[in-house]
């Protein structure tokens, strides 16, 4: 991806369209200013948050039941806060546990506790993180879903600060977490403990670290440029702890699901590049060499040794525990030797993963809401979490309780048009903003794409959640081209493209509300009139 600093010349949010002068500072040309108060700047934003978190927790303990693929996640992220490691559990397990009965291990003996480890195929943060609300809240609906609605909440937040920070508009932040407050499959997730929105929580968390390393860094070089001599290369910059901090995050991300792999490379190479430009931005006469020498070490860094240090400490409950699956405890302590005990516990650990990848290369089960990756930007085929007929119980006598997995059709129709919008603008203007979205969005999406060609994998609509902050992005990177420039004309008037812009900006906020209030019903597992969730099916031969 090619890097220039032409975009903050042209667009700076609200102002976007704006040809700015070249007499401007270096600073003002390399770090634009943050546009309004640094106090609403977080007050809108979480005021935002409080919005989609009061929709999250509202009777998150609804459904009483066991939904979709709870069913694996909720009891694996029990057995890690009570073994450490995930063990196998007695037939009819879910039943047990809604009948609040927790003693739903398998009985082993000292002999058989190798029969008792759980074949997972998923590493284990994702239910460490839905067992932390267990262990607050106890093994039923409310605390095996309470972190999903915490972090869906904080990703509101999130991204409404990273939208901030790229379009140096509180007014266009807001606007990106409200429609992520309003996107349906992220408030399902966001109610339902499967993995998938830790995943997209900690690829944001690392999209929003390195949006706010590039700021810091070209800070850095300006701070330098105006007070140091110059020189052909440029200064190192220092210690880059946000960019240490998302490639934590990635590691995270990968911690949940390997999935996380494509977007930790894609944002180290994008951050490198960022680097590139930035050395450039401000005249120096070898930015290349300079990079290479003061910036790629501190990459390697930040992207390579601090990920992975991360991604192993999330295996601790293995490696320190005799019942995880495929452990050979007996084996790795039979020499006595601390050395021997490390090198093979490592041997064991590495064909465990092998074991995972082959599973996942060989995932081709038939299932009946599986569909393919070109189909989840149309809502083509939604995955029905929970349904439940029932008679006579809503003043009519057929009733319907559901949950469905779909996105709020405006926002993801919405979406595709910004992104071919993106892809345009930046293919003219080079801008870094909308080549950072559009890269973070074909991460979460195009290597899907392999895996249906090459293995046939069983996929569903909500492995696409990672993309979906992106798309927000999207929409709100061409909100600002819309609503274009904020100053006056010669009369002390608002120009009439903004005025139509912010009418057309408002509208579609607007249709997102109604869009998400319509389908809310279906969404939450509400006990409507059969009819009314009938209505509510976009494309009927698909979505039932």
């Amino acid at each position: 991806m090619a890097v220039t600093d032409s975009p903050y010349q042209a667009y700076e949010s609200p102002e976007a369209g704006v040809s700015q002068p070249q007499t401007r500072s270096v600073r003002d040309r390399v770090i634009p200013p943050m546009r309004g108060s640094i106090l609403w700047g977080w007050i809108g934003p979480l005021l935002i948050t409080v919005f989609g978190g009061i929709l999250r927790f509202v009777n998150l303990g609804h459904p009483k039941a066991v939904v979709f693929d709870e069913t694996y996640y909720m009891k694996d992220a029990f057995s890690l806060i009570t073994w450490g490691v995930e063990r196998v559990t007695i037939k009819d397990a879910d039943k047990a546990i809604l009948a609040n009965n927790t003693d739903i291990w398998q009985s082993c003996t000292a002999e058989t506790l190798d029969k008792c480890a759980s074949y997972v195929v998923h590493p284990p943060l994702g239910k460490w993180m839905i067992g932390a609300g267990e262990w607050l809240f106890g093994l039923n609906p409310f605390g095996w879903r309470f972190a999903a609605a915490l972090i869906g909440t904080l990703s509101i937040l999130v991204l409404a600060r990273v939208a901030r920070r790229m379009t140096r508009s509180t007014l266009l932040g807001c606007f990106a977490g409200l429609l992520l407050a309003l996107d349906g499959l992220h408030y399902v997730l966001s109610r339902t403990a499967l993995l998938d929105i830790f995943l997209m929580f900690w690829v944001l968390a690392a999209f929003a670290c390195l949006v706010a390393d590039r700021d810091q860094a070209r800070e850095r070089l300006v701070t330098w440029y105006e007070k140091s001599p110059l020189s052909s290369h440029g200064p190192s910059l220092g210690i880059r702890w946000w960019r240490i901090g998302a490639g934590v995050c990635l590691a995270l991300a990968m911690s949940v699901k390997w999935s996380g792999l494509a977007f930790a490379v894609a944002f180290a190479i994008m951050s490198l590049l960022w680097d590139f430009g930035a050395r450039r931005a401000i005249g120096l006469r070898n930015p290349y060499v300079g990079a290479f020498n003061k910036d790629v070490p501190q990459g390697v860094l930040a992207f390579a040794v601090v990920p992975f240090v991360t991604y192993m400490a999330t295996w601790t409950g293995w490696f320190a525990t005799a019942t995880g699956y495929g452990r050979d405890w007996d084996q790795a302590t039979s020499a006595g030797n601390p050395l021997f005990f490390l090198f093979d516990s490592m041997r064991s650990w590495i064909k465990y993963q092998w074991q995972v990848f082959t599973f996942h290369s060989d995932l081709a089960t038939s299932h009946p809401y599986m569909s393919e990756p070109w189909q989840w930007p149309l809502l083509l085929r939604p995955v029905a979490f929970y349904y439940e007929g029932k008679q006579n119980a809503c003043g009519v006598k057929d009733c319907s309780e559901a949950v469905l997995g779909v996105g709020t059709p405006v926002i993801w129709f919405g979406a595709v048009a910004a992104l071919v919008a993106l892809i345009t603008w930046y293919f003219s203007s080079r801008d870094w903003r909308a080549g950072a979205v559009v890269v973070a969005y074909a991460m979460g999406w195009l290597p899907w794409f392999y895996f249906a060609i090459a293995d046939n994998r069983t996929m569903f609509l909500f492995y696409a959640i990672p993309m979906v902050p992106f798309m927000v992005l999207a929409i709100t990177l061409c909100a600002g081209l819309l609503i274009g420039p904020s100053t006056p004309t010669a009369a002390g008037t608002m120009p009439v493209r903004r005025t139509v812009g912010a009418a057309v900006v408002g509208a579609f906020a607007l249709l997102v509300v109604i869009n998400f209030w319509w389908l809310h019903p279906i969404l939450s597992a509400e006990l409507i009139p059969y009819t009314e969730w009938k209505a509510r099916m976009l494309f009927e031969k698909r979505w039932i």
